[in-house]
């Protein structure tokens, strides 16, 4: 009876470590893709969006059952049943898996034991297993467990065994389905951060292709593109550029797709850069007004790129006083009131003066967004054009005394008589 308990609470410390081990795991990836461009959310509660809190809203596999309709690569294990694998069985050699790796990897213990001896036995000890995990490669990747087992081994696997399991997964299953996959999403990052050749690269690149577009817009795809800018060359990623050029405005307002589209501007070569910010300058007007593709306008001009700040400054002129009175636009408006190029002067003084001539500016010094563009145009402006936005409000002070917002415009102006 001791013994017994003794090996139920070495059992139990076990069960934790490896609890531990996988939650840290699962955090390696959580820290993708926030929304950038707000900053200001203490005003309208707008400030950075992260995708964390915004499962709830994502996108679930939207290539249905594709994971078991796979054309290879190993599931065909509809008979597999986690409840009649014996779960009290203890290794103590890789030898006693061999034949039976499929539903040993899925099961906790045994998956970290098999990581553990990848690490003491090196590749002798792979290569005792590698015929069955490279059999069963695209089941394992989405196996709550399994997919631990596939980053081990290609962190510790040969070159050879490495392009092996990229032919399997894919040309002989379906990668995209893969990325798609909560679990799934993990092996394939780590399938990009290992690749070591151009041959694996081009492999990849070639079965992510065709479902890129939907890897950008969904919550487990969009980690796996990311992971593609980061570890791939510039040119190894044009394939996701031309997406973001050709679906610029379904990307930009996908709560997914602004992210992915911030890390395109980041990783992107001077010519890439250039053509995909003049691309989102030319839809400014619409994503300006849209949850998610403000931020994707307020990064370019926070990028400071003079032309492509022109561009966007000349597509919302003409609307600064409507855009100015909504949630997401007003912030577009007001960051571009305070860009700092001297270049973009005329382009401010144009928002200052539609304001000013707006015939209904008591709506804008009353409204919960506007305000606050109005008074960055007093904060910004000056000398005839602020003296001209003056007159035009100087009529409304008394109604504007009773309010917050009207208080702090004329805060602004409390030094003219």
């Amino acid at each position: 009876a001791a013994a017994a308990a003794a090996a139920a609470a070495a059992a139990g410390a076990s069960n934790s470590t490896l609890s531990q081990n996988q939650n840290q795991m699962d955090m390696h990836h959580s820290g993708d893709g926030m929304m950038g461009g707000g900053g200001r959310g203490g005003r309208h509660g707008r400030g950075n969006m992260g995708h964390r809190g915004d499962r709830k809203h994502g996108h679930s596999n939207q290539l249905g059952g594709m994971g078991d309709n796979m054309k290879g690569g190993g599931l065909d294990d509809k008979s597999y049943d986690s409840a009649s694998w014996d779960h009290s069985i203890q290794y103590t050699s890789v030898d006693e898996v061999v034949g039976n790796l499929l539903a040993a990897a899925r099961d906790q213990n045994v998956c970290r034991f098999l990581q553990k001896k990848f690490d003491e036995g090196g590749s002798d000890v792979i290569q005792l297993v590698f015929p069955e995990v490279f059999e069963h490669c695209a089941s394992l990747m989405m196996d709550p467990f399994g997919n631990y087992l596939i980053q081990k081994l290609l962190d510790r696997c040969s070159e050879e065994q490495r392009l092996e399991l990229v032919k399997a997964v894919a040309l002989k299953s379906d990668l995209v389905a893969i990325a798609l996959n909560t679990h799934g999403t993990r092996a394939v990052q780590k399938l990009v951060e290992t690749l070591s050749t151009q041959e694996q690269s081009t492999l990849v690149i070639n079965a992510l292709k065709p479902g890129i577009v939907l890897l950008i817009k969904d919550l487990n795809g969009n980690h796996v593109v990311q992971r593609c800018l980061q570890r791939l060359g510039a040119s190894e990623c044009q394939f996701i550029y031309d997406a973001a050029g050709s679906h610029c405005v379904e990307i930009a307002t996908h709560r997914h797709g602004c992210c992915v589209l911030q890390r395109c501007i980041d990783h992107a070569t001077p010519e890439q850069r250039t053509n995909l910010v003049k691309e989102i300058a030319q839809h400014a007007y619409i994503l300006s007004q849209d949850p998610f593709g403000n931020y994707v306008v307020q990064y370019v001009l926070d990028i400071k790129l003079t032309e492509a700040s022109g561009e966007v400054m000349k597509r919302l002129a003409g609307h600064y006083a409507e855009l100015s009175a909504q949630k997401f636009s007003s912030n577009v408006v007001e960051k571009c009131l305070k860009m700092t190029d001297e270049e973009l002067k005329p382009c401010q003084d144009q928002i200052v003066q539609e304001i000013a001539d707006y015939p209904h500016i008591l709506r804008l010094l009353q409204d919960p967004y506007a305000n606050y563009v109005v008074q960055s145009a007093l904060s910004v402006s000056s000398g005839t054009l602020y003296e001209n936005l003056v007159e035009q409000i100087k009529p409304y002070l008394a109604s504007l005394r009773g309010t917050p917002h009207g208080k702090r415009i004329m805060a602004k102006i409390n030094n003219v008589k």
